[in-house]
């Protein structure tokens, strides 16, 4: 809509707010089928990972999809010309696609920084809440491939064909966000009966005809992304509202809030992904039990080591989607999250958002250039590790496990740049043939104990020449 301004929607951002409150899981069910379970334990060694909210939305600036949803929600607020004419703003919202033309994609380009950065995973939105797909679906014409979208006559139009290749010719693990949930579906936000809020817009169990085929449309989109994109390695399913009735945890507010069942057939579902895609992994985030291989709190991190698979999903920014001046997280911050969430068993998936132009902001490639250079040196204490349950974390130090090694991450405090003469670590006890070793130099470190605490001696060459930023990590091996 090249009337509208970005000015008019710059404010209308995500600014940390989660639509859908995560808690810890005390339902979790590890997988029974050899396939899922060999995935699962493969995932959890890549501990870092990239995720991508990209859509028609980015052309305003704005959240996204949500300020499509007639909630009174500070993320579900309309900004603009058409801010108190809901009809009239969907509409507009949904003319987005005849202007949609990202000509400076570029997937290679990501997937190198990326890779530079020391991320092993990736998630990308094929479909958010506002139903527009970014990939070919046969199931529709809300998508980037259909004429009425310029970027269509690009050959690259199919973007999630593109980046998933990108990715996979990079090593990285695929994954699929897809949202359950479809306000675009005539069949899931039905006109007869207007939208009260983010769900359907009428009771599926008194028009179980129109339900069934917003079940068969949600089937039919799965089937072609797990069978015509290549290999594909998680299915990421978001909108966690839509679920049978029997799931929701009343203790949680936004589920206590679901009016009605909106079972889809998770189970014929995962079924046909299985079958396309054998051992993958199916998130259907929120919905503890068989569909949810691996938990997903949002924009948070666990207060504590957690025993089963888990992944904060965190934004680089303020945002999830693309917002004209974003505000990215320091280096040392980013850091410090991954190793606190690595330490307590989970990873960290970390989101980046494309513009209008399918180009990042520069900044976001100075980040994973400056997380790049700290993994290139330290990367042994986070591929690969266990968190810690045991030793438990200290002032400025986290620990991650790997066999008989233990690594001792220093987070380094603000304004810190030289490392301590001595550091002390409790709870750990070594056999006297330990070797102690600072990551990013040569050589072993003295060490003692005294009243029960491990004294580590840094030399003052190390002291005064640290072998990078953010954090330091103590190797220590008990032989």
């Amino acid at each position: 809509m090249k009337s509208i301004t970005l000015s008019f929607f710059a404010i209308l951002i995500l600014s940390n707010s989660t639509a859908q409150q995560h808690k810890d899981s005390d339902h979790y069910i590890w997988p029974k089928d050899s396939l899922v379970s060999k995935k699962l334990v493969e995932w959890q060694q890549l501990k870092f990972g990239l995720l991508m909210h990209w859509g028609t939305y980015s052309q305003w600036g704005i959240v996204e999809s949500w300020s499509l949803c007639p909630e009174n929600e500070g993320w579900c607020q309309r900004k603009g010309p058409f801010a108190y004419d809901w009809y009239e703003y969907k509409k507009q919202y949904e003319n987005l696609q005849k202007t949609f033309n990202p000509t400076r994609f570029n997937p290679e380009k990501w997937a190198e920084a990326a890779k530079e950065a020391g991320m092993k995973y990736m998630v990308f939105t094929t479909k958010h809440h506002d139903g527009f797909c970014m990939f070919d679906t046969k199931q529709t014409d809300y998508k980037i491939t259909d004429p009425k979208t310029p970027f269509s006559s690009n050959p690259r139009s199919n973007v999630t064909k593109e980046i998933f290749t990108a990715f996979r010719n990079q090593q990285f693990m695929i994954g699929a966000y897809f949202s359950k949930p479809d306000w675009h579906s005539q069949d899931f936000w039905w006109p007869y009966f207007p939208p009260k809020d983010r769900n359907p817009s009428y009771n599926p169990a008194l028009f179980p005809e129109r339900w069934q085929k917003f079940k068969d449309f949600t089937y039919n989109q799965i089937n072609e992304i797990t069978s015509e994109y290549g290999k594909v390695d998680i299915l990421w399913l978001d909108g966690g509202w839509v679920r049978p009735l029997e799931s929701i945890d009343t203790t949680v507010s936004w589920q206590k809030a679901i009016p009605y069942k909106q079972d889809i057939d998770m189970p014929r579902i995962a079924e046909m992904a299985r079958r396309n895609q054998p051992g993958i992994l199916v998130v259907d985030r929120t919905v503890s039990g068989e569909y949810e291989n691996y938990v997903t709190p949002e924009q948070q991190i666990p207060d504590k080591y957690l025993p089963y698979p888990w992944e904060s999903c965190i934004t680089m920014g303020d945002s999830w989607s693309y917002i004209p001046k974003e505000n990215y997280k320091p280096t040392q911050e980013i850091i410090h999250q991954l190793t606190e969430i690595v330490s307590k068993g989970g990873s960290m998936l970390l989101n980046i958002a494309p513009g209008p132009d399918g180009e990042w902001h520069k900044e976001a490639y100075e980040r994973l250039k400056e997380i790049g250079q700290w993994m290139k040196i330290n990367g042994e204490a986070i591929y690969g590790t266990t968190g810690d349950n045991l030793i438990g974390a200290q002032p400025n130090f986290v620990f991650t496990l790997k066999g008989k090694t233990v690594y001792a991450i220093f987070q380094i405090p603000e304004k810190t740049t030289k490392v301590p003469e001595t550091m002390v670590i409790k709870n750990i006890t070594l056999p006297e043939n330990a070797k102690i070793s600072l990551l990013g130099t040569t050589g072993t470190l003295k060490w003692r104990y005294d009243n029960k605490k491990l004294i580590i001696t840094i030399p003052l060459s190390i002291q005064q020449n640290p072998p990078c930023k953010y954090a330091w990590v103590i190797k220590i091996t008990k032989e």
